[in-house]
């Protein structure tokens, strides 16, 4: 009840002192998941890339720190023969500079998958999207899908470094809007296997939906997020696989959150969010920790072009599936290390700009505190771990601009 009370009081803290850190994203990291139905007939080359750097400096036990410095490139063709349907090919190239061979696999899992074959100079995958407005604020998307940050998944379940570091998400998405909700629903297959593969299948469903309770233009929005993240690794057809078990993972979350626009040329919004986090292992024991819980509030200041942030973690036996590890329980390099009530208070300041024509930059400065608490080791037992503080800070260039090549009309029947 204690630990219950203290939550509420640092989030009512939080509330009374301070979605700019969306904005920021949605400029930067998101793409428009919109057809646009004048465009019926337009063939376009459309050039989407980010150079980036980005330098973590983590501290403690439970990631190393690290540097991403290099550059993606997605250039692709478009061509919208229906008022409701646009196809969209090309291919995606990642670079990393200093680098010369790229495992050839996905960029998804890392540390756990290794790649046997490698590629020269570019980590490259062909890209191909079809998107279908099946009804009225209800799209299709096979392929290729809008993944990362256009998903909106809140920090603890989804890292926004995978921006600037993994692939393309793809498999089966689809994104319903209206007054009352925006709903996001997919499948994205991480890991195809043919028969005698050494390495698991892998797909992960997600959801992210806001209902919300009123005009989203409104003085004073309030709306309810619901979030879930579940990865599953198996496969049918790989008898000799380097592990035969079953994993499933799942990461939900569910809260409330509201938007207070200032009509203020300076501080033009504050948004303020409080989350229930819940972990469970639903299948395998790869992990050490079967299910948990955590308890996420943020508070976000829109003035001119940054955004202000400040947030608050704590959880008991939590592991997130594709969230930032400093907010798990486990250690990613350490055997055996975890930390069974992890607390931490994270600010950020950000900068981004629009400059016009389809480019945009940004920078952005982290600091994590990962406050003192127990921690248990199989050598060492029970010990009180020291306050941990890291840094994390990146500045990274936008472009996709797109250019009309020509124009095909077939007619439409949409």
């Amino acid at each position: 009840m204690r630990n219950i009370l203290d939550f509420v009081a640092v989030a009512l803290c939080l509330m009374f002192t301070t979605n700019t850190s969306a904005q920021n994203d949605s400029l930067l990291y998101e793409s428009s998941s919109r057809i646009d139905t004048t465009a019926h007939g337009e063939v376009r080359l459309n050039i989407d890339g980010m150079g980036f750097f980005r330098d973590n400096e983590y501290k403690g036990n439970l990631v190393k720190g690290y540097t991403l410095p290099g550059f993606w490139l997605q250039p692709t063709i478009s061509y919208q023969p229906l008022k409701k349907l646009k196809l969209e090919a090309g291919i995606y190239m990642l670079h990393y500079w200093g680098a010369n061979k790229y495992p050839n696999m996905n960029y998804k899992d890392i540390a756990t998958w290794k790649g046997q074959q490698t590629q020269e100079g570019f980590h490259i995958l062909p890209f191909f999207r079809v998107q279908l407005a099946a009804a009225r604020n209800v799209d299709i998307v096979i392929g290729n899908i809008y993944g990362k940050s256009n998903h909106h998944l809140i920090e603890p379940l989804y890292n926004p470094e995978t921006s600037l570091s993994t692939d393309p998400e793809a498999g089966l998405q689809i994104l319903w809007r209206n007054k009352f909700m925006d709903f996001d629903t997919w499948i994205n297959w991480e890991s195809f296997i043919f028969n005698n593969d050494k390495h698991q299948e892998a797909f992960t469903y997600g959801l992210s939906t806001r209902f919300k309770a009123n005009n989203p233009n409104n003085a004073t929005h309030v709306y309810f997020p619901v979030q879930l993240i579940m990865q599953h690794r198996g496969g049918e057809i790989n008898p000799e696989a380097e592990s035969r078990e079953v994993k499933t993972w799942t990461n939900a979350a569910a809260g409330i959150g509201t938007t207070i626009h200032t009509r203020n040329s300076i501080l033009t919004s504050i948004n303020i969010e409080a989350a229930a986090l819940y972990y469970k292992q639903m299948s395998g024991g790869m992990l050490p920790l079967e299910k948990g819980y955590g308890f996420y509030t943020r508070a976000d200041f829109n003035l001119w072009r940054f955004c202000l942030h400040a947030a608050y973690w704590r959880a008991h036996n939590f592991i997130t599936v594709f969230g930032n590890p400093l907010y798990g329980s486990i250690s990613m390099f350490k055997d055996n290390y975890i930390v069974p009530n992890p607390q931490m208070i994270s600010t950020r300041i950000s900068y981004s700009r629009d400059l016009g024509h389809g480019f945009s930059w940004g920078a952005y400065a982290d600091v994590f505190d990962n406050l003192p608490t127990n921690a248990k080791t199989a050598e060492n037992g029970s010990y009180r771990e020291a306050n941990q503080i890291s840094v994390s800070a990146g500045i990274c260039l936008r472009i996709n601009p797109s250019y009309l090549l020509k124009k095909i009309t077939l007619g439409n029947k949409l």
